[in-house]
């Protein structure tokens, strides 16, 4: 079946992730609304937001898996392990009003199952002369494309193009031809690290798993 193929290769893609040195993490699915606030690329009106929620720090659903990793790595860094290299599997929820049907309740919520990939401090491998921010990324784009191969995607019919966003101060998007987001990765911006508490350079990958599934 597709949920066991993808559980087979969710295993294969995690043990060659943690063979590259890579720490699996696993974040809670509720999170802070407040994260969102004045976000263009996830919309506070896009939250699922929870009725009654205990406190404002649960409040909603995550739609991404990227504040997650970086209270992670604020919360190791701040224990002076700065250098770091997290995963994680997790869904991510989504909420649009404009697809409201009294008959479908359910109609405007939906949930995407999704990889991320977390990279900062000093990288392990000392196979580059200068670990500057151009090698952390060529890094990280290596584990993305290792990623691709292990899945048996052809490179070569993605497409590649650039993006900079209120999440990323730099980065690169993966799409099929037909247009498609695979995935993106790149340099999470010093504003959001700064909201985290964050002081090194953090290299982060988003990838649509059930999209490459």
């Amino acid at each position: 079946s597709n949920a066991d193929k993808s559980n087979k290769l969710q295993n294969l893609v995690a043990e060659q992730l943690v063979g590259c040195g890579f720490n699996e993490i696993l974040n809670n699915s509720l999170t802070r609304a407040a994260y969102y606030d004045g976000l263009e690329s996830y919309p506070s009106k896009n939250l699922v937001m929870l009725l009654n929620p205990l406190s404002a720090d649960l409040n909603c659903m995550r739609q991404t898996l990227l504040f997650g990793g970086l209270e992670s790595i604020a919360h190791n860094a701040n224990r002076k392990n700065a250098d770091l290299k997290f995963f994680e599997f997790g869904n991510c929820y989504h909420f649009d009003a404009e697809k409201k049907n009294p008959e479908k309740v359910l109609a405007p919520y939906s949930e995407d199952y999704h990889l991320g990939l977390w990279v900062t401090g000093k990288m392990v491998s000392n196979s580059w002369a200068h670990a500057d921010e151009n090698t952390s990324v060529y890094e990280l784009k290596a584990y993305v494309e290792n990623i691709f191969k292990r899945l048996g995607l052809d490179l070569h019919s993605l497409v590649v193009g650039n993006l900079s966003d209120d999440i990323y101060s730099t980065a690169l998007t993966v799409n099929t031809k037909g247009g498609k987001r695979l995935a993106t990765f790149g340099v999470v911006t010093k504003k959001m690290l700064k909201a985290f508490d964050v002081d090194n350079e953090v290299y982060y990958a988003d990838l649509n798993w059930k999209e490459l599934m």
